[in-house]
């Protein structure tokens, strides 16, 4: 029985998982992006986000418990320093999923992981996004309004002037 066994065993050993995991990681912090299904890219957010988390603050144990879970150097270095830095502001949510269709062998669902911090696109949408009023009720009746009433006192200020 299954009884609160939540996570996905991914039809690997725990040790080819745990392995693959670690790579797939490494891979996410190198080059920020990578290319997965979206089984395996739910699985390693769950597995890259608590490291994420631990990252923020830059102490010899947090780079140990890091280390014993990637096992690459030039990962934790990366990490500790770059990838620190973008996402200390950000209190949780560090990586994004994107569906990307299905894959012509076998029909698995691919998508493409990312760390938010670094899709200059997706960055630009917001702010650009973040410039917009929420009332748009109120600033469509007000210049109609305006319009309307300007003719109109233009209008007897006309007839003035021409008498």
């Amino acid at each position: 029985m299954r009884h609160n066994k939540k996570f996905n065993h991914l039809g690997r050993k725990a040790n080819h998982r745990a392995a693959m995991l670690s790579n797939m990681a490494c891979s996410l912090i190198m080059h920020k992006r990578i290319h997965t299904t979206l089984a395996k890219a739910k699985a390693l957010r769950i597995y890259v986000e608590p490291l994420l988390t631990r990252a923020k603050e830059d102490t010899q144990a947090n780079r140990r418990l890091v280390f014993s879970e990637l096992k690459q150097k030039a990962v934790i270095t990366e990490l500790f320093q770059n990838v620190a830095e973008k996402i200390a502001n950000r209190p949780g949510g560090y990586t994004r999923i994107l569906r990307t269709g299905f894959r012509l062998g076998d029909a698995a669902e691919m998508c493409i992981i990312e760390l938010v911090d670094y899709n200059e696109n997706m960055l630009k949408d917001t702010k650009k996004a973040a410039k917009k009023s929420t009332r748009r009720a109120g600033k469509k009746a007000a210049p109609k309004a305006e319009e309307a009433a300007a003719p109109a006192a233009e209008a007897p200020a006309a007839e003035a002037a021409a008498e």
